[in-house]
């Protein structure tokens, strides 16, 4: 069964749960894009606590814009800036330097859209994490109704609400700051990745038993 997901920038360790169950899914791009969502947002884990990511969105549309046509503002240096806040917070992971390349060079090269960048690290993180998952985009817009939930799993407002909590236990696993700060749970996936490495699927996958059906 496909299922219906939001896009994401460097999704969260729950977004790659649930994706990982399927064979196939479908990106929205077609909604009106909404505000202070994951869409353009991140969170990691840094030695001063929990920092959001936030990717710079033109809408050229105004409040009316779709997703597909939402751009990115690189009038401040922020994909450096988050790009050194990565660095920082992850430099000590144990698979920080086996899997950094792949992600700088995504993240430092320039994007029109933001679904081209989103949709250019999910293809890389999915060949990282070894999920086999076949992506395609929504051409038409389906509002969020019971019945359609009913016919086709839809994730777009439970994955990137502003305050999403997912009502799943996440076992810990060692993170750079957890002396510190303790066990934070759903971070980006850049957090599992870069502390787990290879066996970060199947973390995931221990999830999925805890994961909307």
């Amino acid at each position: 069964m496909t299922a219906l997901f939001p896009t994401a920038y460097l999704p969260s360790v729950y977004y790659m749960a649930c994706l990982s169950q399927y064979e196939s899914i479908a990106i929205e791009t077609k909604e009106t894009f909404p505000k202070q969502t994951h869409r353009n947002r991140a969170v990691i884990a840094t030695g001063n606590g929990l920092q959001v990511l936030s990717v710079p969105v033109v809408r050229p549309q105004g409040n009316h814009t779709r997703t597909e046509e939402i751009g990115i503002s690189y009038q401040e240096p922020w994909h450096i800036r988050h790009w050194r806040a990565i660095v920082s917070a992850y430099s000590a992971a144990p698979y920080f330097l086996y899997y950094r390349d792949g992600i700088e060079k995504i993240l430092l090269q320039p994007y029109e859209r933001l679904v081209d960048l989103n949709n250019t690290m999910l293809a890389h993180l999915l060949k990282k994490l070894k999920i086999n998952c076949e992506i395609a985009y929504t051409e038409d817009y389906t509002p969020v109704t019971n019945n359609n939930l009913s016919a086709l799993h839809d994730f777009r407002t439970t994955l990137c609400a502003k305050h999403a909590q997912p009502s799943v236990t996440f076992p810990p696993y060692s993170q750079v700051f957890d002396t510190r700060y303790g066990f934070l749970p759903n971070l980006s996936i850049l957090d599992l990745l870069f502390n787990l490495g290879p066996q970060s699927l199947q973390y995931l996958k221990g999830l999925c038993s805890s994961t909307p059906q």
